[in-house]
């Protein structure tokens, strides 16, 4: 049983950009999909899709590089983790890199990157940061 199905797939994405792979398969949540849905809106991935494998779905995540082969995310970090949750008000979210990264939060309307929840006047749970 895995603890941290999230920091998994973060980890996972880290490894395969490390690796300049070109996609990387996660076990499937609908959780871990709207993270990915959130990245691939924000540029940060290629593309998302779910792949109805035995014996269970996995998100297959295509991932991005620039014209010298260079990984997109250049950093990606758990913040909220299930020892320690973080949770921000819609005037506490923190900028990343001086507005160079994003924030991607749960909140009551969905999972949304910072400037969308600051948009929606929501707050919430800080996933994890990008950059």
């Amino acid at each position: 049983m895995m603890t941290d199905p999230i920091a998994d797939m973060l980890t996972r994405v880290r490894n395969a950009t490390a690796a300049r792979k070109a996609s990387v398969d996660v076990p499937w949540s609908r959780h871990k999909e709207e993270i990915a849905r959130v990245l691939v809106q924000e540029g940060y991935l290629g593309a998302a899709a779910t792949i109805e494998a035995e014996p269970r779905r996995v998100l297959r995540i295509d991932l991005r590089y620039d014209n010298q082969r260079r990984p997109v995310i250049t950093g990606i970090r758990r913040v909220s983790r299930p020892s320690l949750r973080v949770y921000v008000g819609m005037d506490k979210i923190p900028a990343v890199r001086g507005g160079l990264g994003i924030n991607v939060l749960s909140t009551p309307k969905g999972v949304l990157v910072d400037r969308d929840a600051r948009r929606e006047k929501v707050g919430g749970e800080v996933i994890c940061t990008v950059w």
